[in-house]
């Protein structure tokens, strides 16, 4: 009578897959089997391989934080540069529109002078002493020196405003050299072996009378 026996109903199909592919069955059981070369170089490969790829990794991360650190320093030396500059610009901005302003009223302020004393000297170029006469001599002498007057007030005024007409602005270099007299000393042109002639010949007396005080002194000690 035949049996309709299937081998594989008593195979736990769950346990086979995960025996190891070291183990081996025995009557006694299942014992691990060493492995073979082949099977040792696979996994020295695999291995080498996975190491390979962790390699590859690190540096690809240590290249981006590369990267970044670099990115984050020129961010940070933009930013400083940048508030930097700011500053610097604006101090000078309104350094130079303060000097610019001052310039430019100046400059009117000139202008305006430069048209008068122009006015006032044409006034006085205009008086022709040679055209009066006897009839007009007080009315025209009057004039005259009014005009005169009025051309010293002008020369006043402009004076005052621009120390250039008054040359003042020669006199730092006046008053620098007063405070800076020229260095020549009493002795400058004297050379070495003169200067030591000298200073024996300012110091001997003092060396002489050391010498004579210590000379008593010595007397007195051996005297007792």
């Amino acid at each position: 009578m035949s049996s309709d026996y299937d081998p594989t109903e008593f195979v736990d199909g769950d346990f086979q897959s995960q025996k190891s592919p070291y183990t081996i069955s025995t009557a006694a059981g299942q014992l691990q089997r060493a492995p073979t070369r082949e099977e040792v170089d696979s996994k020295v490969a695999e291995a080498q391989q996975k190491l390979a790829e962790l390699k590859r990794t690190q540096e690809e991360l240590e290249r981006q934080r590369a990267a970044l650190e670099e990115t984050r320093r020129r961010q940070m030396e933009f930013q400083s540069g940048r508030q930097e500059i700011l500053q610097s610009l604006t101090r000078a901005l309104g350094l130079l529109e303060e000097a610019e302003f001052r310039a430019r009223r100046d400059s009117e302020q000139m202008a305006k002078a430069i048209a008068d004393l122009r006015e006032a000297l044409g006034k006085v170029e205009g008086v022709h002493q040679e055209d009066w006469t006897t009839s007009n001599f007080d009315s025209e002498l009057t004039r005259a020196l009014t005009t005169l007057e009025n051309a010293r007030m002008e020369w006043n005024s402009a004076r005052l405003k621009f120390p250039l007409l008054a040359g003042e602005a020669a006199e730092p270099h006046g008053a620098a050299a007063a405070l800076n007299p020229p260095s020549n000393p009493l002795f400058s042109h004297q050379s070495l072996g003169e200067l030591c002639r000298l200073g024996l010949g300012l110091t001997w007396p003092v060396a002489l009378a050391t010498l004579l005080v210590g000379i008593a002194l010595l007397f007195l000690l051996l005297r007792r």
